[in-house]
C-alpha cells in the first residue's frame, strides 16, 4: 500500500485539503459506482470529451471515499474530512502514479502489443504460468492510456511475474505506456488494420508500437510477418548504440526460415493441433486443443515466452494441452422462474470477480441476488487469505446467497459463515450440486455464475436457463455503449441525451437495454406506451421516462409510476390536467409536442397562444420539454424542408416559452439529425435506431457497431431428388439432387415470409445458403448443396455482421426498423457484455 503523501509527490500535486496525509491507498478508482475499498481508495476525477469525473466526486464521498485527485478547484465543504490533491491533468497524474509504483518492482514484466491476439495471449500466459509464478495481469483488455496504469497499479510485493498488454490508436501514446509498463520481456504479436486510421501507414504504426520495447531485455516476434521483421531490423540498428544496458535480444519463430524456434510441422487432427519445432538443435513439440490458425499463432507466441523463461519441455507440453478458450464477455440470459442469469463461467480470479460483481450490482430488476462460484485456480495466494478476501468482497454487496463449489471453498467455508447476512452453501464438486439441485430454490433473482472452466458450470447453466427456443437473438451491450459514445462525441458541450427504448427497445429487450443506458448516464428514456414504462419501473429503472403515445385512460397509472406524458392535443392536455387535479399533484412534468411538418401528432402554430393560456391557468403541470419531429433529417435532398421545420419549431417554441413561468428544454434531432444537422441539437437530442447500430443517414463512416446477431440451428438435413417439390404450394421444384437443411425460424419468429424462394440467404459455416420454398410459420428450408460440412445442430446466422439487418430489410422491401421490431418475443434474447 502507498500513502497519500507519496502519491501526491509522484504526481507533482498540490494539497487543496489534507485531513490525513498518511492515509493508505490500496485502490485507484475512476468510477464512483464501482468502489471496492472506499476507506483505502483514491478517486481520480478524469475528464474526457464524454464525461467529467468531477461531477461524481460527491457520489464517491457518499460511498465512503476520502481521497480525491482533481484538476480544478473543489468546494471542500461538500466533502468534509477528505484529502484533495490538485493537478493540471488527472489522466497524466494517473500515469505518473502508476509509473512510480512500477519502479518499486524488480520482477519479469511481459509487455504485449500488436494488432491482434494481445488479450488471448495474455490470458493464455496467465493460464500457463500462474501455477509456477504468483502472477498479475491486465484485467480483460485494459490496454489503453487509462487501462494500462490501472493494470500496473495491481502489482503487489508478493508477486513474481507481471503480464500487461498495450494498445494505441495514434502516435505519441506508446511512449507514455512504456514508462508505465517498462517491460523486461516484449512480445509483438502481428500487424493488421486495427486502429490504422491514426497512422500514415503500417510502418509508422509498427515503429510507434516498438517504442514499448526500448528498455526491454528480450523481444519475441514472428519472422514471417515481413513488414514487421523489416521494421524490427531497422529498429535494432537505430537503438544498438543508444542503450546504456545490454542490447535488445531478439527471439524469433518462423515456419519458413531459420529462427530461434523453427516450426517444422503443424498437424491438425479434429479439434487438436500438434506442432513440432527445432529449438537449440533439438526437436520439441506441443499439442494444443485448438485447430484454427489464430489460436495456433497465439500458442506459438506463448511457447516462445515459456522457452525464454526456461520451463522444461515436459512442463510446457503438459500445460499447453490444458489451454482453455478465452472469453472476455459476460452473458446475460433469462432463467427459470423469472430469474436473470449472468454467466461468467470462463475464468475465476479476484479481479474478474470484482468486475462480475459490479455487473451483478446493475441488475436492479431483482431484490434477491445469488452468487454461484467455483474454487479459484492459479491465483498464487494462500487459500485462507484468498477466500477471506472473496468472502469480504461478497459480504459488501447486496447478495443474499453464496453457493461455493470445490474442495478449497468447502474447506474454507468458515470464512463465509461469519458474515451472517449472506446465506452460504457449499458443495465439494459440480456433480454434488447437480445431484442436490432439486433441493435449491431459484425464484425471481439475479444469479451470477463465476467459475473456472474445469468445473463445467455450463451444466449448471443448462438447468438454470429458460429453455424457450432454438432461435437466439444475441445483443452486444458493449456495442450499444460504443454507439452511444459515438453520438455523444458528436454533441456540443452540455447537450443532454434522450434514448429511445420503445417497441421493446427496437426488438432488443426493454429492461436490459434501459438498465445499461441508466448506468451509462443518459438523461431520459422514451417509451411508446404507459405499460412499457411501468414494466421498466417495476424492473428498477428510476431515471426520467417520457411516454410518447399515452392513452388518456392510463394517465392515473402514469402519475402513480412517475412517468412523464407527451401531450400533443388539447384533448390529451385537458384529460391529463383533470387527472392531475383529481390526484392533487403539483407541477407534474410534461412534454409538449409541436407539429412542424410531420403532420402526425402535435400542436399547430395557431394553437400556441391558447396552449400557453391553458397551461398557465393550472399549477398541476410544468412543461419539462418542448419538442418536434424531423420528417427527413437523413435525406440531403430534403435539407431545405428540414430547415423550414427547424425555423417553425424555434418560432413556435419561443412563443410558447415566453408565456411559461419556467424555461423548458428544446429537442428536435433524432439519430441522423444529430450528425447531419448539429446546429439543431438545442438542449437535448433523441437517439433511436442509431443506438442499435443502424446508420440511416450513412454519415458516421462505419463508426457504429451492429449490436444484434440473430441465429438459429439446423433441425434436419435431407437430400431431395431432382423433380421433387420443396415446401408449400409446389412453388419450388428441385432441378437437380439437392441437399436441404430445415432451420428453426419462420414468420412467427419475425423472419418475413417474403424472403422465401431464394430471395434471401443465411450463413452456415461462413457460406451463404439460399432459402428454398416458402417461409413456414416456425421453420424454413435452405439450400446447403455447396456446404458439404453442414450438420444437424449447426448454427445458421440470419443476420449479424453479415448479412446485416439492412440486407434483410432490402431483400424484404422494407426498412431496418420493421425487421428489428418484428422479432418475436418467443425468440430467446442473450445479452453479451465485453467490457
Amino acid at each position: 500500500m502507498e500513502n497519500i503523501e507519496q502519491i501526491r509527490k509522484w504526481c507533482n500535486g498540490l494539497w487543496l485539503a489534507g485531513e490525513n496525509n498518511t492515509a493508505s491507498i490500496e485502490e485507484l478508482c475512476i468510477d464512483s459506482r464501482s468502489v471496492e475499498h472506499p476507506q483505502n481508495a483514491l478517486f481520480i476525477a478524469l475528464k474526457t470529451p464524454l464525461r467529467d469525473g468531477h461531477n461524481f466526486i460527491q457520489d464517491a464521498w457518499i460511498k465512503g471515499v476520502r481521497n480525491f485527485l482533481v484538476s480544478r478547484a473543489i468546494d471542500a465543504s461538500l466533502i468534509k474530512g477528505a484529502n484533495i490533491i490538485q493537478v493540471t491533468d488527472t489522466q497524466n497524474a494517473l500515469q505518473l502514479i502508476a509509473a512510480a509504483h512500477r519502479k518499486r518492482f524488480d520482477i519479469p514484466v511481459i509487455g504485449i502489443t500488436g494488432s491482434n491476439g494481445k488479450t488471448v495471449i495474455k490470458e493464455w500466459l496467465y493460464q500457463l504460468l500462474s501455477a509456477k509464478y504468483n502472477t498479475v495481469r491486465s484485467p480483460k483488455s485494459y490496454n489503453s492510456q487509462v487501462g494500462v496504469p490501472l493494470s500496473v497499479w495491481l502489482m503487489k510485493p508478493d508477486q513474481q511475474l507481471a503480464i500487461f498488454e498495450a494498445g494505441i490508436s495514434q502516435p505519441g501514446e506508446m511512449e507514455k505506456l512504456e514508462r508505465i509498463i517498462h517491460p523486461t520481456i516484449g512480445l509483438f504479436t502481428n500487424i493488421g488494420e486495427a486502429h490504422s486510421e491514426g497512422f500514415l501507414n503500417a510502418r509508422q504504426k509498427i515503429n510507434e508500437k516498438l517504442i514499448l520495447f526500448r528498455n526491454a531485455k528480450q523481444l519475441i516476434y514472428c519472422y514471417d510477418h515481413s513488414e514487421l521483421n523489416q521494421c524490427i531490423v531497422q529498429y535494432m540498428h537505430q537503438v544498438k548504440g543508444g542503450r546504456s544496458e545490454e542490447p535488445l535480444q531478439l527471439f524469433t519463430w518462423s515456419q519458413k526460415q531459420e529462427a530461434d524456434l523453427r516450426i517444422n510441422h503443424i498437424n491438425k487432427t479434429g479439434a487438436k493441433t500438434a506442432i513440432t519445432a527445432l529449438y537449440k538443435g533439438k526437436e520439441i513439440s506441443i499439442t494444443i486443443p485448438f485447430s484454427d490458425d489464430a489460436s495456433i499463432e497465439n500458442a506459438i507466441h506463448c511457447w516462445c515466452i515459456l522457452l525464454l523463461l526456461n520451463l522444461s519441455n515436459n512442463e510446457i507440453k503438459e500445460q499447453m494441452l490444458l489451454l482453455q478458450p478465452v472469453s472476455m464477455r459476460l452473458e446475460l440470459r433469462h432463467g427459470i422462474n423469472d430469474c436473470t442469469i449472468i454467466n461468467d463461467a470462463y475464468n475465476s480470479d479476484l479481479t474478474s470477480l470484482q468486475l462480475a460483481l459490479n455487473y451483478l450490482d446493475q441488475q436492479k430488476q431483482h431484490t434477491h441476488r445469488t452468487v454461484i462460484m467455483s474454487d479459484m485456480l492459479q491465483v498464487g495466494k494462500r487459500d485462507l487469505d484468498l477466500y477471506e478476501e472473496v468472502a469480504m468482497l461478497v459480504s459488501r454487496r447486496n447478495i443474499q446467497r453464496f453457493i461455493g463449489i470445490g474442495p478449497a471453498l468447502y474447506k474454507n467455508k468458515a470464512s463465509f459463515r461469519k458474515y451472517k447476512k449472506v446465506r452460504s452453501i457449499f458443495f465439494k464438486s459440480t456433480e454434488d450440486l447437480l445431484k442436490n439441485f432439486h433441493l435449491l430454490t431459484f425464484d425471481k433473482e439475479a444469479i451470477l455464475l463465476k467459475g473456472a472452466r474445469v468445473f463445467a458450470f455450463e451444466k449448471i447453466a443448462m438447468l438454470l436457463e429458460q429453455q424457450v427456443h432454438q432461435t437466439i437473438l444475441s445483443i452486444n451491450l458493449s456495442a450499444l455503449t460504443h454507439n452511444l459514445n459515438v453520438f455523444r462525441a458528436e454533441l456540443r458541450p452540455g447537450v443532454k441525451t434522450m434514448a429511445m427504448v420503445k417497441a421493446f427497445a427496437y426488438g432488443s429487450g426493454s429492461y436490459e437495454i434501459a438498465s445499461l443506458l441508466q448506468y451509462a448516464g443518459v438523461d431520459y428514456l422514451t417509451v411508446a406506451y404507459t405499460d412499457e414504462g411501468i414494466t421498466l419501473r417495476k424492473a428498477g429503472i428510476k431515471m426520467p421516462i417520457m411516454v410518447m403515445s399515452p392513452d388518456d385512460t392510463s394517465f392515473d397509472r402514469m402519475i402513480a409510476w412517475k412517468l412523464e406524458p407527451e401531450l400533443f392535443s388539447f384533448r390529451s392536455l385537458s384529460a391529463f390536467i383533470n387527472i392531475a387535479q383529481t390526484l392533487q399533484v403539483q407541477k407534474y412534468p410534461v412534454h409538449i409536442k409541436l407539429d412542424t411538418g410531420m403532420h402526425r401528432l402535435g400542436f399547430v402554430p395557431d394553437e400556441i397562444e391558447l396552449l400557453a393560456n391553458t397551461i398557465n391557468e393550472t399549477a398541476t403541470i410544468q412543461v419539462e420539454t418542448i419538442f418536434s419531429h424531423l420528417a427527413a433529417s437523413d435525406d440531403p435532398q430534403q435539407d431545405g424542408y428540414t430547415k423550414q421545420q427547424a425555423h417553425l419549431f424555434e418560432e413556435m417554441g419561443r412563443k410558447l416559452m415566453d408565456h411559461l413561468p419556467n424555461i423548458p428544454m428544446f429537442h428536435l434531432c433524432n439519430s441522423a439529425g444529430i450528425v447531419r444537422h448539429p446546429g439543431l441539437q438545442y438542449d437535448m437530442v433523441r437517439i433511436g435506431i442509431g443506438l442499435y447500430g443502424i446508420d440511416t443517414g450513412n454519415v458516421l463512416s462505419g463508426k457504429l457497431k451492429q449490436i444484434s446477431t440473430l441465429k438459429t440451428t439446423i433441425s434436419q438435413i435431407h437430400t431431395v431428388p431432382a423433380g421433387d417439390n420443396i415446401g408449400y404450394g409446389h412453388r419450388t421444384i428441385a432441378t437437380h439432387n439437392m441437399r436441404i437443411a430445415t432451420i428453426s425460424i419462420g414468420y412467427a419468429d419475425g423472419y418475413p415470409r417474403s424472403l422465401g424462394n431464394g430471395k434471401a440467404f443465411v450463413l452456415i459455416h461462413g457460406k451463404p445458403a439460399k432459402t428454398i420454398g416458402s417461409i413456414c410459420m416456425d421453420m424454413c428450408m435452405v439450400d446447403i448443396t455447396d456446404i458439404p460440412n453442414a450438420s444437424e445442430g449447426d448454427d445458421a446466422i440470419i443476420f449479424g455482421a453479415y448479412p446485416t439487418v439492412s440486407h434483410l430489410a432490402g431483400w424484404a422491401g422494407t426498412i431496418s426498423y420493421e425487421i428489428m421490431t418484428s422479432i418475436s418475443q418467443r425468440v430467446k434474447r442473450v445479452y453479451l457484455n465485453e467490457e
